[in-house]
C-alpha cells in the first residue's frame, strides 16, 4: 500500500479510501437493494485492512445511520484505533423537524455526538460537511466545527461537494478568525465528470488541500462495457440523476474498454489510476461489494498511464453542467437517521 499525507496535515492515509455507503441496513435510509448487511460487509473490511487500507469514509445519512454502526463495529473488532483513519459527514436531515439537519451550530453539535455513538468511538479523524447550507452563516458553521475539534470530538475537518467560491469563503473565514480550516475536499471526479478541474482542483492544489474524490468509477459506469447493467445501476436513483449518459460518455467508456483490453488491465483499475495523474488527489473513495472490486483498486496503484493513453481517455470529454453540489434531497419520509 502507498500512503500520503492528507492535505497540509500530518495525517497519513492510504492512497485508497474504502467508501462505506454500500454497507448498511437495506430497510433504512435511501440507498437501495444493493446494500450489504453486517456479516456480508465483514469480508470487505477484513480484505481492506489486510491490503493496507487504513482510510474509511461514511456519513450519518447512509442507510439511516446503520452504515456508521457497521463501520464502527467492524473496525473496532479488526483494527487498532490509532492505525486507522475514520471519516464521516453531516448535513442531510435525520428527522422531519427544525434543526434536525443542516450545518447550524445546533445541528452539527447533535450530529457529531450521534455519529460518535453509532461508530462506538471517542473521536472522528475527519469530520466533513456533506453539503453547503445556504440557511446558515458560514461563520456559525466554521466556529462550530472549530469547537468540535477543540473538544476532541474530531481531529480534522473537511468539506464535500460544494463550489470553489464557497470553499474559498469557508477557508478565509476560518483563517480570519483563527479557527480550524478544512484539510480536505471530497468531490465528484472521474473520467465522465471532470468539471472540478476548472476551479476546485487548482484551488486545492494551491492551498495544499487533499482531494478525496467520490464516485471515481462513476457509480460503476467506468468498470464495465457500455450498456451492461447491474442491480445497483438499475435501482440507484442518485446515480441516474448524476449521470445522464450521452455520446461523449459512450466514447470515453469505449476508449477505456479498448485500453483495458490492450493492456490486460481491468477497466476499473485504469479509471482509478487516472485520478493519480491529478496532483491534488490524495485518495479516491472506492466502494466494494464484490471481492474483485478491492483487487482492481489495489492494481490501480501500480499503473502508470502514458501521455498517449491519457489523451485517448480524455479526448472525448465534453463540458457538463455541475452536478452533486445541488443534488436534491431524498423525500423526507425516506430519511430516518438513528439519533440517540
Amino acid at each position: 500500500m502507498k500512503f500520503t499525507r492528507l492535505g497540509n496535515s500530518g495525517l497519513m492515509v492510504s492512497q485508497l479510501c474504502l467508501g462505506c455507503m454500500s454497507y448498511g441496513d437495506t430497510t433504512k435510509g435511501w440507498h437501495g437493494d444493493w446494500l450489504l448487511g453486517e456479516e456480508e460487509s465483514r469480508p470487505f473490511f477484513r480484505k481492506a485492512l489486510e491490503s493496507g487500507i487504513n482510510f474509511f469514509d461514511t456519513a450519518n445519512v447512509y442507510s439511516g445511520g446503520t452504515s456508521e454502526e457497521i463501520t464502527g463495529k467492524l473496525l473496532n473488532e479488526m483494527a487498532h484505533r490509532d492505525e486507522i483513519v475514520v471519516a464521516t459527514k453531516a448535513y442531510f436531515p435525520w428527522r422531519q423537524a427544525p434543526n434536525a439537519g443542516g450545518n447550524s451550530r445546533k445541528a452539527l453539535m447533535q450530529a457529531v455526538d450521534d455519529s460518535l455513538m453509532r461508530l462506538g468511538m471517542d473521536y472522528i479523524d475527519l469530520y466533513q460537511i456533506h453539503r453547503w447550507d445556504d440557511a446558515t452563516p458560514i461563520e456559525e458553521t466554521m466556529e462550530a466545527l472549530h469547537d468540535i475539534v477543540k473538544a476532541g470530538k474530531a481531529l480534522h475537518i473537511g468539506a464535500s461537494s460544494i463550489y470553489a467560491w464557497q470553499f474559498a469563503k469557508a477557508q478565509e473565514t476560518a483563517r480570519a478568525n483563527g479557527w480550524t480550516p478544512f484539510i480536505s475536499m471530497q468531490n465528484q471526479l472521474n473520467l465522465l465528470y471532470r468539471e472540478e478541474e476548472r476551479e476546485m482542483l487548482p484551488l486545492c492544489e494551491d492551498e495544499g488541500v487533499g482531494v478525496i474524490p467520490w464516485s471515481p468509477l462513476a457509480r460503476g459506469r467506468l468498470a464495465r462495457p457500455w450498456g451492461e447493467e447491474t442491480v445497483r445501476s438499475e435501482t440507484d436513483g442518485v446515480g441516474k440523476a448524476l449521470y445522464r449518459e450521452d455520446e461523449a460518455d459512450k466514447a470515453i467508456v469505449s476508449a477505456l474498454a479498448e485500453l483495458a483490453q490492450k493492456r490486460g488491465d481491468a477497466m476499473a483499475s485504469l479509471a482509478l489510476a487516472w485520478h493519480f495523474t491529478r496532483p491534488a488527489v490524495a485518495a479516491p473513495i472506492v466502494g466494494a461489494t464484490k471481492p474483485h472490486h478491492i483487487d482492481a483498486a489495489l492494481a490501480a496503484l501500480d499503473i502508470e498511464l502514458s501521455v498517449d493513453e491519457l489523451a485517448a481517455l480524455e479526448a472525448p470529454y465534453h463540458p457538463k453542467n455541475p452536478t452533486g453540489m445541488g443534488m436534491p434531497l431524498p423525500p423526507m419520509d425516506t430519511v430516518s437517521i438513528k439519533s440517540e
